[in-house]
């Protein structure tokens, strides 16, 4: 899964204030109702009750503002990856949500099976699995969960919200369509 996303803003899509080192700032992903692109918009936690998405929101997370450094490239920074995304939300400063926890939860799993994150076994209180990301050698708690049915529905929608919807399920029925009578040649 990878897409362009724009970077954390500088000031608040509400308010239009700059945001400030410590400045707690919510980041919303959300998609338009009338195209499929996915914009990222970011608001101080003050300004919450002043703002409502434009679109279907995939996920959000609150996290302490800190200014960007200079970064050699600046293409790679706004590509967001399954990768990037998880590491994002799986920040400790980061408030989880119901939303959140499922979504990394699936992430998690993702990368697991592509091998960037290893898996640790469950924290002192049994409550969360630990994962190492192969590269930085980070340690990243997921909550645990059950993967039912309910569980992937959730998380196919929130990833349509995302990427799009998919294709349809094997065995989905075709839309049902009336086909003007074939006349067949004469033998």
């Amino acid at each position: 899964m990878e897409m362009n996303l724009q970077p954390l803003a500088l000031t608040c899509f509400v308010t239009g204030q700059p945001f400030v080192e410590g400045a707690r700032v919510a980041s919303f992903l959300v998609r338009s109702a009338q195209s499929t692109e996915v914009t990222r918009y970011d608001v101080l936690e003050s300004a919450l009750g002043s703002y409502q998405a434009p679109g279907y929101v995939a996920c959000s997370w609150v996290q302490a503002y800190k200014p960007r450094k200079n970064q050699g490239n600046p293409d790679r920074a706004m590509k967001l990856t399954a990768e990037s995304l998880f590491v994002t939300l799986a920040d400790p400063m980061t408030d989880p949500t119901p939303d959140n926890t499922r979504l990394l939860q699936f992430l998690a799993l993702m990368l697991e099976r592509k091998k960037i994150l290893r898996p640790k076994g469950l924290n002192h209180d049994g409550t969360k699995n630990v994962y190492e990301h192969a590269k930085s050698k980070q340690l990243f708690e997921v909550a645990v969960g059950e993967l039912s049915p309910q569980f992937f529905l959730q998380v196919q929608a929130q990833l349509s919200v995302l990427v799009g919807p998919g294709p349809a399920p094997a065995g989905a029925a075709a839309p049902v369509t009336e086909a003007a009578p074939v006349e067949m040649p004469a033998s």
